[in-house]
């Protein structure tokens, strides 16, 4: 008789939020959260980018509304499609990113810097708190896909 033990995973134990029923439903309404944090601050981008095209230097305010609004669709439309650690990494830059750049320029006046405008607006108002909501949703659902990673499995499909 031998008393050979079950080979164990190397790292830490992924726990119950991986392989399980609850972990694949808790990934699936982390993306579903990440993905529609993500769609509402391109919507309201898209939606105010024309109310700050004349805040211009080189680029102006609302183009890079616009340029916020496509990486926002894009990044909740990949980590809903391409459901793998780039996509999640991308869609949290993006909110992390948004969040961290709106509350600069709500709380600290840097000026214009190279092609970039004075964006400066000490305000709270609706389209702003939502917008400051709904990044910081989708920041907190694509930290959370970050951190618990199912098990990559073999070509046979077993767990590494």
């Amino acid at each position: 008789m031998s008393s050979e033990v079950p080979a164990t995973p190397a790292g830490p134990d992924p726990g119950p939020a991986h392989g399980d029923g609850a972990g694949r439903f808790l990934r699936g309404a982390a993306r579903v959260l990440a993905a529609a944090g993500l769609a509402v601050d391109a919507y309201l981008h898209a939606h105010l980018a024309e109310q700050y095209d004349a805040v211009s230097a080189d680029i102006s305010q609302g183009t890079l509304f616009r340029i916020e609004a496509g990486m926002a669709a894009l990044a909740a439309l990949l980590v809903l499609v391409w459901r793998r650690w780039p996509s999640d990494l991308f869609a949290w830059s993006v909110a992390t990113g948004g969040v961290a750049l709106l509350l600069i320029y709500r709380y600290v006046d840097i000026g214009a810097w190279g092609p970039f405008p004075n964006m400066y607006e000490p305000v709270w108002f609706g389209e702003k708190r939502a917008t400051v909501v709904a990044q910081a949703v989708a920041m907190v659902a694509t930290v959370y896909l970050l951190l618990f990673r199912p098990p990559s499995r073999t070509h046979d499909g077993h767990p590494h």
